[in-house]
């Protein structure tokens, strides 16, 4: 008898049901947002070390990169350095044998009585004889050209040597430093006169100059032109120092050839000088 209708008795639910939505908004508001922030709070640290990371693989692989093509670079600079140090070589080689064909030009304008043909050493003849040492060079100047033996080698600086044996396209040159060769000079202020003979290993000696007579240092020593070998007044040499002895009939000078033979490269062969076939310089003492 005190039980209420069902009418009263469901009255109250859409109030009911009202405050169960708000608390379970309330609750899953609540319940979400503390795990999330436990969650940012731990993994945050995780996130900065990982970010870190990356960057610094990001950081790493450029510096790769970067190393790469650095070292690309540098090999290039390289190339570039090598091939311009042979350029630069090949034009001072050109510069160098363009002022030494400018000194051999020089020499054949201030000889124009002479005709020249100028030549290329392409080899050198050392060898042995008995009592000897061949002092020789090839040139690149032959028959071909209108080489002879005995013909006159000089450079712009004075006296190379003559023309020994003649091949189609090169020459051989006997040197006046070798033992085998015999000049006929003379002193030029003094005149005197005497014959200059190369000596194996040492500098050319000036022989058969008169006791009597005063030779000094310094003097300057060229061709003679006596014998016909030679053309007269090619320069050959300077005195160095002079060999005296009062029970000798000569005194001897020895000479400093003003051709440098171990530098030498080019030549000028005279091809209108005829020497004389039969020419001899003064006999041995």
């Amino acid at each position: 008898m005190f039980n209420r209708p069902a009418r009263q008795r469901f009255r109250w639910w859409p109030l009911a049901l009202v405050l169960v939505i708000a608390a379970v908004i309330l609750v899953n508001t609540q319940f979400t947002d503390a795990p999330r922030d436990i969650v940012g709070r731990v993994t945050l640290p995780l996130q900065r070390v990982l970010s870190g990371a990356g960057a610094a693989i990001r950081q790493i692989s450029g510096s790769f990169g970067d190393l790469a093509t650095l070292r690309s670079r540098n090999d290039e600079l390289e190339k570039s350095v090598a091939a311009l140090t042979v350029e630069n070589l090949g034009l001072k080689e050109v510069e160098a044998e363009n002022a030494r064909l400018r000194k051999l030009l020089g020499f054949a304008q201030t000889n124009p009585s002479f005709d020249y043909k100028g030549g290329q050493i392409v080899g050198r003849v050392v060898g042995s004889e008995p009592n000897s040492i061949i002092q020789s060079i090839v040139i690149d100047l032959g028959k071909s050209n209108g080489i002879e033996p005995g013909m006159p080698v000089v450079t712009e600086r004075g006296l190379v040597g003559r023309i020994t044996d003649v091949y189609n396209n090169s020459s051989r040159v006997l040197l006046i430093n070798d033992s085998n060769s015999s000049v006929n000079t003379l002193l030029q202020n003094s005149r005197l006169r005497g014959i200059l003979r190369g000596r194996a290993g040492q500098q050319p000696i000036m022989d058969y100059l008169p006791q009597d007579n005063k030779v000094l240092v310094g003097d300057i020593v060229v061709t003679s032109g006596e014998s016909g070998n030679f053309p007269a007044g090619v320069p050959v040499g300077q005195v160095v120092e002079v060999e005296q002895n009062d029970v000798e009939m000569f005194q001897r000078a020895v000479v400093r050839t003003t051709v440098d033979f171990d530098t030498l490269e080019t030549v000028l062969v005279v091809t209108n000088f005829k020497p004389l076939q039969d020419a001899i310089d003064l006999p041995d003492k």
